[in-house]
């Protein structure tokens, strides 16, 4: 992970994410959620906003995938009181 001066994370990758997909630490904390896709397909790196504010401690590290997107999870409905 490498932090840009905008603020977010570019994380190289070793394979094809999908936009909205959170990537936590060996613990499984979130840690930041992929924005989009850059670089060639055969080495391709991703455009993450972090997710916590100590973010500077997870630079130079290796984070995973977690198996639940924020596309992928339910969404949940409140109904209007009458």
């Amino acid at each position: 992970m490498h932090l840009a001066g905008s603020g977010r994370v570019i994380i190289q990758l070793s394979k094809e994410l999908v936009e909205g997909q959170i990537l936590c630490d060996t613990k499984g904390t979130r840690v930041a959620k992929v924005n989009e896709m850059i670089g060639p397909i055969n080495r391709p790196f991703a455009s993450a906003t972090p997710l916590t504010n100590s973010i500077k401690k997870y630079i130079g590290k290796s984070v995973f995938a977690s198996e639940e997107t924020s596309n992928n999870k339910p969404k949940k409905f409140r109904r209007k009181k009458q």
